[in-house]
Parts: C-alpha cells; sequence; structure tokens
C-alpha cells in the first residue's frame, strides 16, 4: 500500500514537490526544494523522499545522508529549521502509523544506522495534530532533545496588542515613537547585515547562518515570503528584522538587529509592534520568534525579550531511532 522512494525529478519534479507543500495540511517554504535549492550541491547529501500510497502521491519527506559518529544517519535536511512527514489534511492515525513504520523499514533495507526528524512546531499545521509524534514513538523512537521556540498568537483585537506586551516593552514602543523612529518594509540589506554581523560577533561571537549573497538570493526567489523590516532615524537604518512567511500561518522572525549605538531609542520595540500589526492585517495567525534555548540550555535573557511581547514557548522537537 505504502512505497518509499528516494526522490528522483523523473518520478518527481521539483514543481510537484512544492505543489504539493502548498496544498498540504504541514508544510512550509522550508519544506520546498526551491528553498533548499539555494544550497551549493555539494554541501548535503540529499536523500529526500516520496511516499507514495496506492499509487498516489501521499507524503514527501526533505532529508539529507550524514556520517556521524561512525553511523549512517538520515537526517532532517540541513538546509532547513526544521522538516519532518508533509501531508494533507485528511491524514489519519493509521497512516501516521504507516509512515512510522515504512520510514523505519525503508532505513533497515538501505542500511541507515539512525533515522533523526525535527518536526515543526505544531503551529505550523493548519488541523492541529500529534498522530506524526505518537506513531514515532510507538515505532521506538525517543525525543533526542526538546528546543523551546516563543511563539505570539496575533488573533487579538488590534487595539488591545499592546496591552498584552509587558509594561517595559509598552514604555519603549511609546518612547521610540516619540523620539520620532518609522518603521517601513525595505531593501537595504547590506546596511542591515552590517547590523547584525556587529550584533551576533558582539553577543554571541558566531556570524549570521546565511551570507549577505544567500541572503539576497533568498530574498530574490521568495519576494513575497522573505520580507526585511527596518526601523529608520530619518533615513538611517537603526534595526531591522528579516521575516520569512513559512506558511499562511505562520511568519518566522529569522534575524533581529540593532545597532547599539542607538539603543536609547529601543527602536527594536516599535519595529515588532508594527510587524504585528501588519501581519494581523494579512491574517496570519502566529509570530514565531524562534527557539532560545540551545541543546535544550536556557537562554534567559533571550526568553526574557522575547516574552516582553506577550510570546509563550512551545516545543521544537527533533526524534530519533537507532536501528
Amino acid at each position: 500500500m505504502f512505497e518509499f522512494l528516494k526522490y528522483d525529478e523523473a518520478i518527481l519534479q521539483k514543481n510537484g514537490w512544492d505543489k504539493f507543500v502548498d496544498q498540504s495540511d504541514n508544510g512550509t517554504m522550508f519544506h520546498k526544494k526551491k528553498f533548499l535549492s539555494y544550497h551549493p550541491k555539494n554541501r548535503f547529501t540529499d536523500s529526500s523522499l516520496i511516499v507514495m500510497k496506492n499509487g498516489k502521491l501521499f507524503s514527501v519527506l526533505p532529508a539529507i545522508e550524514v556520517e556521524s559518529e561512525g553511523k549512517k544517519v538520515l537526517n532532517s535536511h540541513g538546509g532547513a529549521s526544521y522538516g519532518g512527514f508533509v501531508y494533507k489534511t485528511d491524514l489519519n492515525l493509521r497512516d501516521a502509523f504507516s509512515l512510522a513504520e515504512g520510514l523505519i523499514d525503508f532505513g533497515k533495507t538501505n542500511k541507515i544506522d539512525r533515522i533523526q526528524l525535527t518536526l515543526p512546531p505544531i503551529i505550523y499545521e493548519t488541523k492541529y495534530s500529534n498522530y506524526i509524534d505518537f506513531a514515532l514513538l510507538k515505532n521506538g523512537f525517543d525525543y533526542l532533545k526538546r528546543e523551546i521556540s516563543s511563539i505570539v498568537q496575533l488573533d487579538i483585537e488590534r487595539e488591545k496588542l499592546l496591552s498584552t506586551y509587558r509594561a517595559e516593552a509598552r514604555t519603549a514602543v511609546n518612547k521610540s515613537i516619540k523620539k520620532g523612529v518609522e518603521i517601513k518594509e525595505c531593501d537595504n540589506y547590506d546596511e542591515y547585515y552590517e547590523i547584525l554581523k556587529k550584533n551576533l560577533k558582539l553577543r554571541h561571537n558566531v556570524n549570521p547562518t546565511h551570507t549577505i549573497e544567500e541572503l539576497k538570493k533568498l530574498s530574490k526567489m521568495f519576494p513575497n515570503e522573505i520580507r526585511l523590516w527596518g526601523a529608520f532615524l530619518e533615513d538611517k537604518l537603526i534595526a531591522g528584522v528579516c521575516n520569512f512567511s513559512a506558511n499562511n500561518s505562520v511568519v518566522l522572525a529569522f534575524y533581529i538587529s540593532h545597532d547599539e549605538d542607538y539603543q536609547e531609542y529601543r527602536a527594536v520595540n516599535l519595529l515588532f509592534y508594527e510587524i504585528m500589526k501588519k501581519y494581523q492585517d494579512e491574517r496570519f495567525h502566529f509570530l514565531d520568534f524562534g527557539i532560545f534555548t540551545v541543546n535544550m540550555d536556557p537562554n534567559w535573557g533571550l526568553a526574557r525579550f522575547k516574552e516582553n511581547f506577550g510570546a509563550r514557548g512551545i516545543f521544537r522537537d527533533t526524534l530519533f531511532k537507532d536501528i
């Protein structure tokens, strides 16, 4: 009934894969071949899977093959924040079990030592369901880690949005407005990236995940989904955030950055207030601030910053099974 096949354009072209993701219950831009294709060809060993049921496309699974501690691992695609099975809204419990069982059988047949999947948080689903998680756990998968992602619900009356912020953030928003900060969508990627690099070096001693060339390339590939929002003092960019509209329901705040020399203007607070109102108008249900844990170790300051905007934490799970 279920057949697991390695992705091959002779079976399913990229546009067929991406069309399925668009029509699915839980697919995001991070599941799309179009998104994953921006990586250099030698960066990952693609091992994405197509699942057929009775000869019809039933599910897709973006994945790569990696070597880890001498083990051959089938892993959620390394070029995305999360992966897992993509499926239609009519997925039932029996089908979820068939996907889990079929994946294990595929791994055994192809001499895979471990399967490791990072699942999207539940808010990325149209119809909330833990069928896949349950089926994986019942078939011997276990949690490798459970990171926490900060989520803001946008189904709030616009005039009440600011009241959901903590007092500190409300004060900062009003201060930023009084100081003349203006928020607008822009394409000032070079200025923004310089602020971002400086911020990440100063706070975490790391570089951005994407190069400026990659970020620009992605923004051109997804002009409606990847949008740069800036906070300006007159004509000077003093803060920004690059947002990824992962699907029709959730927007992900990918890179948040501000110029330390303009800290007193509290531009990031106004930036997110205006962004949230904008995405409310566009009928998004959630703003995902991203994780504030690394290997389940909380960054308390980052958690507090995101909670200032009414954010609460939900799981972003990574499950594994040795076979």
